[in-house]
């Protein structure tokens, strides 16, 4: 990547990439977690410049330690959230890039994708809320005989809380207010709700 590209590297500076992008929504939210949010940030919108998926990707690989990258074979996404940016950060690390899916609601590998015996694996996703979708893609890639050795994403939206089982680098947090189903303040149960997310009901 040019030397003149400016890599964001804050959290005010990753905030202004999903701004500039109009992927930083306001509204009623139904997250893929379940929980709901007067903000959303989607990150389709925000990679579809390759430009900038290419600057965020470079910007999440800085943010991992030099001991993890030097140990990745292959990088894993789950779809479909997970995939542009599995490919980006793919690219930067000069691995390839494999996704997971789930169209009858349990992740696996297909396309002919395989994973080597034992291949350690980088988890790259878009958004943690949390981390139950990484967790069930973390477990699968240990059914497909990989090992995942961390992950990575874009977005932490779960204020540090995520249990994800293993070392979490992500490249910036955004404690957004989420709320239960049962839970939603009035001003926001006022709004009509919309379910941006790709997981399942």
């Amino acid at each position: 990547m040019s030397d003149n590209v400016k890599i964001p590297r804050t959290v005010d500076e990753v905030l202004a990439e999903f701004r500039d992008s109009g992927a930083l929504l306001e509204g009623h939210f139904k997250l893929s977690s379940g929980r709901h949010s007067g903000h959303y940030l989607q990150c389709a919108r925000v990679l579809m410049d390759p430009a900038r998926a290419g600057r965020l990707a470079q910007a999440v690989v800085e943010n991992i330690p030099s001991e993890v990258v030097e140990k990745v074979d292959v990088v894993v996404s789950p779809a479909m959230g997970g995939i542009i940016i599995g490919h980006e950060v793919a690219r930067v690390l000069g691995k390839d890039s494999l996704f997971l899916e789930r169209p009858e609601g349990t992740f696996h590998l297909r396309r002919g994708f395989a994973l080597e015996e034992g291949a350690k694996v980088l988890m790259v996703e878009d958004v943690v809320t949390t981390g139950l979708s990484s967790r069930e893609a973390i477990e699968a890639v240990a059914r497909e005989g990989g090992e995942v050795i961390a992950e990575c994403a874009l977005i932490d939206r779960s204020e540090g809380s995520a249990d994800l089982g293993v070392p979490f680098y992500p490249l910036a947090a955004f404690n957004f207010p989420t709320y239960a189903e049962d839970d939603i303040p009035d001003e926001l149960a006022r709004v009509a709700v919309t379910k941006p997310g790709s997981r399942k009901e």
